[in-house]
């Protein structure tokens, strides 16, 4: 399964809050803030510190769908 943040950045410019503002919002590291620019796996803690900072629900940030590739 891959995941997608894409919602997240969307969200972000609606709120008009950048990436920073929301790490000291949040209380999360940079580090999972670069995660999830690559689209990478991050705690469901972090996930939801951004949904309460966001005030949101998880599938408002994040998509889940099946990777296409070798089978």
């Amino acid at each position: 399964m891959a995941r997608s943040y894409n919602k997240l950045w969307k969200l972000m410019i609606d709120k008009k809050i950048n990436k920073t503002q929301l790490c000291k919002a949040a209380g999360i590291t940079t580090n999972a803030m670069a995660k999830l620019g690559r689209d990478e796996s991050v705690s469901l803690e972090t996930l939801e510190k951004i949904c309460a900072v966001l005030d949101c629900s998880l599938d408002d940030i994040v998509e889940i769908h099946e990777e296409s590739g070798n089978e």
